[in-house]
C-alpha cells in the first residue's frame, strides 16, 4: 500500500479569534491529484473522518485531505463562529481556509451543519469548488430552484435513506443543482458515513474519478 503522512496544525484567520485546528493527510512519495476539505456535523470534529478511515482512504487515492474541526467545536472551541447556528456563515470563512491552506481548487465535503458554511463558498465562490459532495447539509432551503440550476460545479448528493428529515428535505433543494448524482445509503441514518464507512469511502472515490 502507499505511504501516507499525516499531520496537524493551526490555520489563522483574518476575523481574529483562536485558529482553527486541523488534521492532514497526503500521500508521502507522489504529488497529490486532488484536494479534499473535510468539514463535519455539530456533534461532531475532524477526528471522526481520522476514526473511520476517510482521511487515510482519500491519501492513498493520491488525495491531499484536510479535515478542519469548525469554530466552537472539537479542537477550534476558541475559535470564534462567524453567524450562529443555523444562519448562513460569510462565504470568505471558507474561501479563507482555503486560501490559508492552499487548498483551492478542493473538493469539499460537507455534512450536515456545515452547510451553513459550505453553501455561500459554493454559490459566492464557485471557482474555489472542484466538487461538491454534500451530506444532508443544513440550510438548503435559504436558496432558490433558480440559485441551485445557475452551479455547475460537479456535485454528488450523499444521505442515509433513514435520514427521513434533514436527509428529504435537502435532496429536495439540492437536487436543483445542474450537474448532479445521488448516492442513497440503504439503512444508514443522519451521518450516513459513520454507519457504513466502506460504502462511504466507495462513493467518494468512484465520484473523484470521473472529476
Amino acid at each position: 500500500m502507499s505511504a501516507v503522512k499525516m499531520t496537524e496544525g493551526r490555520v489563522s484567520l483574518d476575523c481574529g479569534g483562536e485558529p482553527l485546528f486541523y488534521r492532514q493527510a497526503e500521500p508521502a512519495d507522489r504529488a497529490a491529484r486532488l484536494s479534499v476539505l473535510l468539514l463535519h456535523g455539530i456533534r461532531f470534529s475532524s477526528e471522526n473522518w481520522l476514526k473511520i478511515g476517510t482521511l487515510e482512504t482519500l491519501a492513498k487515492a493520491s488525495c491531499r485531505a484536510v479535515a478542519i474541526d469548525l469554530p466552537g467545536l472539537g479542537n477550534s472551541k476558541g475559535a470564534v463562529a462567524p453567524a450562529a447556528v443555523g444562519e448562513l456563515a460569510p462565504g470568505d470563512f471558507l474561501k479563507q481556509v482555503l486560501e490559508a491552506l492552499k487548498l483551492s481548487p478542493a473538493v469539499v465535503i460537507s455534512p450536515s451543519l456545515s452547510g451553513m458554511y459550505s453553501l455561500p463558498l459554493l454559490f459566492q465562490h464557485g471557482s474555489l469548488v472542484r466538487a461538491y459532495i454534500p451530506v444532508a447539509p443544513i440550510c438548503t432551503e435559504k436558496f432558490t430552484a433558480e440559485q441551485y440550476r445557475s452551479v455547475q460545479t460537479p456535485a454528488l448528493i450523499v444521505y442515509g435513506d433513514q435520514d427521513t428529515q434533514l436527509g428529504e428535505v435537502s435532496l429536495n433543494n439540492l437536487k436543483n443543482l445542474a450537474n448532479h448524482k445521488v448516492v442513497v445509503m440503504k439503512g444508514a441514518g443522519h451521518p450516513c458515513y459513520l454507519d457504513n464507512p466502506e460504502e462511504w469511502h466507495r462513493a467518494v472515490l468512484d465520484f473523484m474519478e470521473t472529476l
